[in-house]
C-alpha cells in the first residue's frame, strides 16, 4: 500500500476542518496547501464515508461529522483509496499461480504480516493525537 497524494491531501483536509466549524473549500485549500480540484473530489469521498458534512448556501462549506478522537488515519485513507494492499497478491480474490493447494508462499505471508501492522498503526492514530 502506498499512501497516495490523494491520501495525503485527505489527511490535510481533515486537519483543516479540525476546529469543528464550517469552512469553505477555499479556506481549507489555502490553509492546507491542497489544490481545489483535489479537495472537491476528496471532500465528496469523505462525506460519503461519514467523516464530513456539507452545507449549501452563502455560508455553506464543510465541517467534520465526527470528533477528532473518533477519526483515525485508517478511516481517512480507506475513504479515499479503497485499494489498501501492499501487493496485488493480497487482494481478495487474487489467484496466485504460486499458491499451491491453498498454501501461500513466504513472500505472501510476510507481506500479509507487514500490511496488518501498517493497518493497525493507521487505526491506532486518531486525528486528535496528531493535531
Amino acid at each position: 500500500m502506498f499512501l497516495t497524494k490523494e491520501c495525503d491531501y485527505a489527511i490535510r483536509v481533515v486537519r483543516g476542518l479540525s476546529y469543528l466549524e464550517i469552512k469553505s473549500v477555499r479556506m481549507v485549500c489555502e490553509h492546507e496547501q491542497v489544490p481545489p480540484t483535489f479537495a472537491y473530489k476528496i471532500l465528496k469521498k469523505l462525506e460519503h464515508a461519514g467523516i464530513v458534512d456539507s452545507y449549501r448556501g452563502a455560508v455553506g462549506g464543510y465541517q467534520l461529522a465526527k470528533t477528532l478522537d473518533s477519526i483515525t488515519l485508517f478511516d481517512i485513507v480507506k475513504a479515499v483509496d479503497e485499494r489498501l494492499f501492499l501487493n496485488e497478491c493480497l487482494q481478495e480474490g487474487y489467484i496466485c499461480p504460486l499458491n499451491i493447494d491453498g498454501n501461500f508462499c513466504g513472500v505472501h505471508r510476510e507481506l500479509t504480516r507487514i500490511q496488518s501492522l501498517l493497518i493497525e498503526a493507521l487505526e491506532e492514530n486518531t486525528m486528535a493525537k496528531l493535531i
